[in-house]
């Protein structure tokens, strides 16, 4: 399968199937694509758009038969609905400094994803991850990218969110964070972060990648009011979703 882009045409390819990681009993399967050099965040630009993620210098959406619960999900910044439990979780952090001037994975982050991996995700698909496909999580894909930092007082790398920047808003890769600190709600704020940072930019959306209903994994997404749903006719607004899920998780997925 192909498609044009550019002056040269786009393989896609699909993955085989695979137990799905959010729903038991399904078997999911991935469309994706390579971002070559050059045309990285053209590209990432027009697939995130429909749908896509990256992971490295990878873009992929499910591609799964006789389920579509997988639903690519983007926050509209500008109308952003600053509930009062928003607002009290930004105020709690704010302590903690935001650099976002990183473009390159340092020793730091890793020592901080390793902790987070083993405390909520020690049977995921990323523990175990070595210091070099870390690098490569972070540095691999010609595209805007980087990693934003969240310091406490003491300097201390406590949050960290690998960010896309889109033509029309921040993709948000990956975040981390440190287990130890759940009082600050970190996967929560830096969401609310991203928000703030698209609206002062004059960004109007941040993409959070899937949301499934059924998944308490990747539900709370729909907590993030207006949230606007990749459909066949294109991007809508899903109102309905904003009942459906408040957990502070790792982000987008």
């Amino acid at each position: 399968m192909t498609h044009p882009f550019a002056t040269r045409q786009i393989p896609f390819f699909l993955t085989a199937s695979a137990p799905c990681p959010y729903l038991p009993g399904k078997w999911e399967r991935k469309v994706f694509t390579r971002i070559e050099i050059g045309e990285g965040p053209g590209l990432n630009d027009a697939l995130t758009h429909a749908g896509f993620r990256r992971s490295q210098g990878v873009l992929y959406r499910p591609a799964c038969e006789a389920c579509d619960a997988c639903k690519s999900v983007r926050v509209d910044a500008a109308s952003f609905d600053w509930k009062r439990r928003w607002r009290k979780r930004v105020n709690r952090n704010g302590d903690l400094t935001l650099s976002t001037g990183t473009q390159t994975a340092t020793m730091e982050q890793y020592e901080l994803l390793t902790r987070y991996l083993d405390s909520r995700h020690g049977d995921g698909d990323m523990a175990g991850m070595s210091f070099g496909e870390y690098v490569m999580m972070v540095e691999d894909g010609a595209q805007r990218t980087h990693v934003a930092e969240y310091r406490d007082s003491d300097g201390m790398l406590v949050a960290a969110a690998l960010t896309d920047i889109l033509k029309d808003g921040l993709s948000l890769i990956y975040s981390y964070f440190d287990p130890d600190q759940d009082r600050r709600s970190l996967g929560s704020f830096m969401i609310l972060d991203a928000v703030r940072q698209a609206e002062a930019a004059g960004l109007p959306f941040v993409y959070l990648g899937y949301w499934v209903r059924q998944s308490r994994k990747m539900g709370y997404k729909a907590a993030y009011q207006p949230l606007q749903v990749l459909t066949p006719s294109g991007w809508q607004a899903h109102a309905e979703l904003a009942n459906h899920g408040d957990e502070d998780d790792d982000m987008p997925g």
